[in-house]
């Protein structure tokens, strides 16, 4: 459930079956990234560069790596997005996130989309697939759930 202490955090769980190792990749990488959330999310410097399917581009920084187990970086909006993993003890990996410094106003957008972005992260880290439609016609501000 969304956070209820803070009204500024949005916070979510996620177990996924995949390693951490892999989890951790799938967020700390433009190939990873890429496989589930935006377009192309390129980095070079500690700064990456997102394209979302609807023509938005923006640039954050990265704020800390430690690998496998956390990676925390600016997100949309000026927000710290901040992932946790932690080994589930039969070789998945339990996942939080809490996303800080989230307008009250937006709330309610930034909490349905980061629950899009963990599910498309699940499908693809856990099962291969991907769930974005890569239509420039059908995105999150047309009212489509997608990333």
């Amino acid at each position: 459930m969304p956070s209820e202490a803070s009204p500024q955090q949005v916070s979510w769980r996620l177990h996924l079956t995949a390693p951490r190792a892999e989890v951790y990749r799938m967020l700390a990488t433009e190939t990873g990234r890429a496989c589930f959330w935006a377009e192309a999310a390129t980095e070079a410097d500690g700064v990456i560069t997102w394209r979302f399917p609807n023509g938005l581009t923006n640039t954050t920084k990265v704020i800390e790596r430690y690998p496998p187990a956390r990676f925390v970086f600016e997100y949309l909006g000026g927000t710290t997005a901040t992932f946790e993993l932690a080994d589930d003890g039969a070789g998945g990996t339990d996942l939080t996130l809490r996303d800080i410094g989230v307008p009250k106003e937006h709330l309610l957008d930034v909490n349905a989309g980061w629950v899009s972005v963990l599910l498309a992260l699940k499908a693809s880290v856990d099962f291969g697939v991907d769930l974005r439609s890569h239509d420039q016609r059908r995105t999150w501000d047309t009212g489509f759930v997608d990333n």
